[in-house]
């Protein structure tokens, strides 16, 4: 039910070495003997780890809470982020640290920016694996969630020999305060990520992983993170290959200079005048990490929606190392842009889920329909007072009937496009005419035994993080997947296809009895060519087509001759 997308939005990593070591699925204090504590040297010192067991009992290592840049605390808040210093002695890198301040009932702190190594092989007597890399950008827009091992669990990926890395990055105000002037320029969240970017390039030979052979891979709001470093200065030459996953940054997107009005908001709400920038920003600093992050549902227009509102922005110069200087699907028209091979796709349903609170709740479909010129740019994501835009969703979506409790797939629908599916169909749609490397579009629709939404009678559904089920296993929510279960076979499938991806920048490079002898062809504007991830790997073609093109025609390409000029 919906109980269990609420879990997954806003549950994280309860902070203690006890914790940790029962969330890696390990049995028994005797899993550990055998094998001493891994030891590894980086630039910045030597790192102490554990051994840990993937689901099919393959040995693996995991070094967890590694800083990867100074605390973000004291004089360093709302600041661009600060190379590391190396440290003496050895560091402890067997527990997960706490996330990033958010709504939670599990430790959180300001000082929260750690990453985490998981390898199956580590350097011997100078010989390296060179294992390809999978870098992870965590979802939970930009308000919430992080890298820790409970909830991105490596024990399913590692069955391939891959190096994966998981960290968290600043949220809400704390990463993304931008008052349009030199006092916060914004993207701090952003320039966070490209720092783990960074340190995995100058140190990731010594987890066994390959520097030049970095898959940059991100789920949802990590997912319009992942496209928005396809076009990043700041992020150019640092990873290979890119896995667009449930969102995306060249749709609907709103790009800002500055978010002057949220700060101002942040800063009533916790008690500061925002009279002028100086001050306002100045009180900001001194308030509590707990109280901005625990502020976040004050932000909300209906219900829990919008889902994205602290985000990046264009951004102004001020002498700065800037993450985004223009708008990213004009830099992408333009062919200013990393050129790598890209694995994009959703899930079936994707963001039904979402239209389940409203349709079962008369209040809500009262409000919801009363309100609606005022709730749908920020429930849909575009422009403020615009209703002509409201009357055609309305119509497309609806008929221009009200929305009533038997809406939940029109309305989920209209979630799904608004939140996800547009946003990677157009992606596909313009990376594959732009880019020489190959673009990989699917359609994740396999109905396991588990799901982030319950199904509604005889019907179920595939929604938004239901593919992850069995790429990481999230020990806070789902049980750990034995080599028995019935869902095994789509964890040998989903992650041969990500391991493929990262060692070839094909999924497919040859065809496997595993892979249901499916090779998947690249997408094009004309062949509109995707895999279907269901019991069987089956290409098709044109997923959604009337929603999509209605989609293009609401939101048309920005200007590239205006920007220009």
């Amino acid at each position: 039910m919906w109980k269990y997308i609420i879990l997954l939005l806003q549950i994280g990593l309860v902070l203690s070495k006890k914790s940790s070591e029962s969330s890696s699925g390990s049995s028994s204090e005797e899993d550990h003997i055998s094998i001493p504590p891994p030891q590894v040297s980086t630039q910045y010192g030597t790192i102490k780890g554990v051994v840990d067991k993937t689901f099919k009992d393959e040995t693996i290592y995991s070094f967890k809470g590694i800083r990867y840049v100074e605390a973000p605390i004291g004089k360093l808040r709302f600041q661009a982020p600060v190379p590391l210093k190396p440290w003496t002695g050895v560091y402890d890198a067997t527990y997960d640290r706490p996330a990033c301040p958010q709504p939670a009932s599990f430790p959180t702190d300001e000082d929260c920016l750690f990453l985490n190594v998981h390898t199956r092989k580590l350097p011997k007597k100078g010989k390296n694996p060179k294992y390809p890399v999978i870098l992870h950008i965590h979802p939970g827009s930009f308000t919430s969630l992080s890298g820790n091992s409970a909830m991105v669990g490596p024990h399913y990926l590692l069955e391939k020999k891959v190096v994966l890395v998981t960290f968290n990055y600043r949220l809400s105000a704390l990463g993304f305060l931008s008052t349009g002037d030199e006092l916060a320029p914004g993207n701090n969240g952003m320039k966070d990520q490209v720092f783990a970017m960074r340190w995995v390039k100058e140190n990731i030979a010594a987890f066994g992983g390959d520097p030049d052979c970095v898959t940059l891979a991100g789920y949802s709001v990590g997912g319009v993170s992942a496209a928005i470093h396809l076009v990043s200065p700041m992020s150019r030459g640092l990873f290979h290959k890119v896995m667009i996953m449930s969102g995306s940054v060249f749709g609907n997107g709103l790009f800002p200079n500055h978010q002057i009005d949220l700060a101002k908001k942040q800063a009533r709400l916790v008690g500061c005048s925002d009279d002028n920038n100086e001050d306002m920003v100045k009180c900001l600093k001194n308030a509590s990490a707990e109280a901005l992050g625990n502020s976040l549902e004050e932000f909300r227009v209906f219900g829990t929606d919008p889902r994205f509102f602290w985000q990046f922005v264009l951004e102004p110069d001020f002498g700065q190392e800037r993450f985004l200087v223009e708008h990213p699907t004009i830099s992408l028209l333009k062919g200013d842009i990393a050129d790598v091979p890209v694995m994009t796709g959703i899930t079936h349903d994707e963001q039904i889920s979402l239209a389940y609170p409203t349709v079962t709740s008369e209040a809500a479909l009262e409000v919801f329909n009363r309100d609606a010129n005022k709730i749908f740019p920020y429930s849909f994501y575009y422009e403020r007072e615009s209703d002509a835009i409201t009357a055609e969703l309305q119509k497309f979506y609806f008929n221009n009937q009200p929305v009533n409790s038997n809406s939940l797939e029109s309305l989920g629908q209209l979630y799904s496009d608004a939140l996800a599916g547009f946003a990677v169909n157009r992606a596909a749609q313009l990376l594959s005419k732009t880019l020489k490397s190959k673009v990989y579009y699917y359609v994740f629709n396999y109905k396991g035994n588990f799901s982030n939404f319950e199904s509604q009678g005889d019907v179920r559904y595939v929604v938004h993080f239901d593919d992850q089920l069995y790429v990481f296993w999230n020990s806070l929510s789902f049980p750990k997947f034995t080599k028995r279960d019935p869902d095994a076979s789509m964890v040998k499938k989903l992650t041969t296809l990500y391991a493929n991806f990262a060692y070839y920048g094909n999924p497919t490079p040859k065809e496997s009895k595993k892979l249901d002898r499916v090779i998947w062809t690249p997408f094009t504007e004309e062949n509109k060519l995707y895999l279907e991830i269901g019991e069987q790997l089956q290409m098709k073609s044109d997923i959604f087509p009337e929603r999509y093109a209605k989609w293009r025609e609401l939101f048309p390409l920005p200007n590239v001759t205006s920007a220009l000029a």
